[in-house]
């Protein structure tokens, strides 16, 4: 039940600032968004149509079609992230103003609180709706993935407003989509964003100790083999938050400056005693 209202409470505060993304930075400024909100938006600019009654009208729509492509609880909270988003984009359409020969600006704080407010409904456990939606069912019927059916609807859809806005401010929705993508990124995935790292050094025992007791990190030791020499070494492999490659590199540099080291992001753990995506 705690984490039930938690949850609600985050897609509330989410759909505010979702809200206040959109009519306080991208309405006054003619700029668009991709998805079904880009959809409401340039329904606002062609018949001034209230962004909030278009929003809950389409997602509703959607998710009627859509709603078995998703968990109960996935399907709870996306309904009711339509609820507060729909409520609070309907209140919050006369609070914008337009920022003055700066459309960068506008594009960026427009992409920070569209990407902060979904952010936030994504964490708890709720999707946008519509272009969620519609990218299952081009999965369902073309076979794409969800990413690549939400880019090309995102694509299509600013393409389309450009003939309503401009293509100076098509292109700067762009910028403000993209920003909104990275911030998404950034609440979804949390502060503590995982790296792996693998390591092919000639003193792996020093680097494991060092490691263990330095860092308090536990590492897996793989047995490797050298493709052109064909000599057994020991490979390293650990996960670390993305703040402590500064000091495992110096361990790293202290111990074996000609280690062979790749470091990647990590995109989802499963197990416990990790912080999941």
């Amino acid at each position: 039940m705690n984490q039930t209202i938690r949850d609600t409470f985050m897609i509330i505060i989410g759909s505010f600032i979702f809200a206040i993304g959109v009519n306080y930075f991208a309405i006054p400024n003619r700029l668009s968004e991709g998805g079904v909100i880009g959809v409401t938006i340039v329904t606002y600019y062609l018949f001034d149509w209230s962004p909030g009654i278009v929003n809950l009208v389409l997602n509703s729509s959607l998710i009627a079609f859509g709603y078995k492509f998703f968990e109960k609880r996935v399907t709870i909270y996306t309904i009711l992230g339509i609820i507060f988003t729909s409520l609070f984009l309907h209140v919050t359409v006369d609070w914008g103003s337009e920022i003055n020969d700066d459309m960068l600006l506008a594009a960026l704080f427009a992409g920070l609180g569209v990407g902060l407010g979904l952010g936030l409904i994504f964490r708890a456990g709720g999707t946008s709706g519509g272009s969620a939606i519609l990218a299952r069912l081009a999965n369902q019927a073309f076979g794409w993935t969800i990413g690549k059916g939400m880019l090309i609807i995102d694509i299509a859809v600013i393409a389309g407003s450009a003939f309503i806005i401009g293509q100076e401010r098509a292109m700067y929705t762009l910028v403000s989509v993209y920003v909104g993508a990275k911030i998404i990124d950034v609440v979804v995935e949390g502060a503590n964003e995982r790296t792996a790292v693998m390591i092919i050094s000639s003193s792996p025992n020093e680097v494991l100790d060092a490691v263990t007791n330095k860092m308090a990190r536990g590492i897996t030791v793989l047995e490797g083999q050298g493709g052109y020499t064909r000599s057994q070494r020991e490979v390293l492999y650990l996960v670390i938050n993305r703040y402590e490659i500064v000091p495992f590199r110096k361990i790293i540099d202290d111990i074996d400056p000609n280690a062979y080291v790749t470091v990647h992001p990590v995109q989802e753990i499963f197990r416990k005693g990790y912080k999941g995506r």
